[in-house]
């Protein structure tokens, strides 16, 4: 599949990374997005370019935001969620939500996620998500906690959950990434919702 190119300069390639692609397929990935999530992903052209901008996102220097739908309707049109998150012992796939009271909460991170409603469907809301911090499978995760998981997402998702006519995977798209260049500038990058998302919303009532 040919990329979609965002950006390109001397150290840094940015793609609208499709769904059903793994990000650890390329090479000198910066971040990863999970397989079946799309949207915007960075690539170095360079060793140092990789290490400069791991280290933004170390540093929690980058602004993230992602479009979701979730299952349900949530209790506030905007809002916070900070857990502690780490490895589900249950399912090693999966990432789980522990309390700072929990005996095995050790060498797990406190993960942050804001997140505000931008429509309301009948059976689902449509957001903007932004988390604070990078933890693995974090929005899914989180949502999760909360009780109203992603559409389509199969592994993170309660039985018998409804799923959007035509989706096929989690509706979850990296939308804009912010971050500072090597030259200093600051640069945002911006990633529409892929058309398979958009004809999903359409069918929604």
């Amino acid at each position: 599949m040919e990329e979609k190119i965002i950006f390109e300069n001397n150290d840094l390639k940015v793609i609208d990374k499709p769904s059903g692609i793994n990000s650890d397929d390329f090479e000198n990935r910066i971040h990863r997005l999970d397989k079946d999530t799309s949207g915007v992903l960075l690539i170095a052209k360079n060793k140092k370019a990789l290490e400069f901008f791991q280290n933004q996102f170390k540093e929690k220097k980058v602004k993230k935001k992602y479009i979701a739908l979730v299952v349900g309707h949530l209790n506030s049109e905007c809002g916070d969620i900070r857990t502690i998150l780490g490895r589900s012992p249950k399912d090693r796939r999966k990432q789980k939500v522990y309390f700072l009271n929990d005996p095995n909460v050790q060498n797990k991170r406190e993960a942050i996620t804001l997140y505000r409603v931008l429509k309301n469907f009948e059976n689902y809301d449509l957001i903007e998500v932004e988390p604070l911090s990078g933890r693995k499978h974090q929005i899914r995760a989180h949502f999760t906690y909360l009780g109203h998981p992603l559409a389509g997402d199969k592994l993170y998702g309660f039985k018998n959950q409804p799923t959007p006519e035509g989706l096929n995977r989690q509706f979850l798209h990296s939308t804009y990434l912010k971050i500072n260049l090597l030259e200093g500038e600051e640069k945002e990058f911006q990633s529409d919702l892929p058309k398979e998302l958009k004809e999903v919303l359409e069918k929604l009532k």
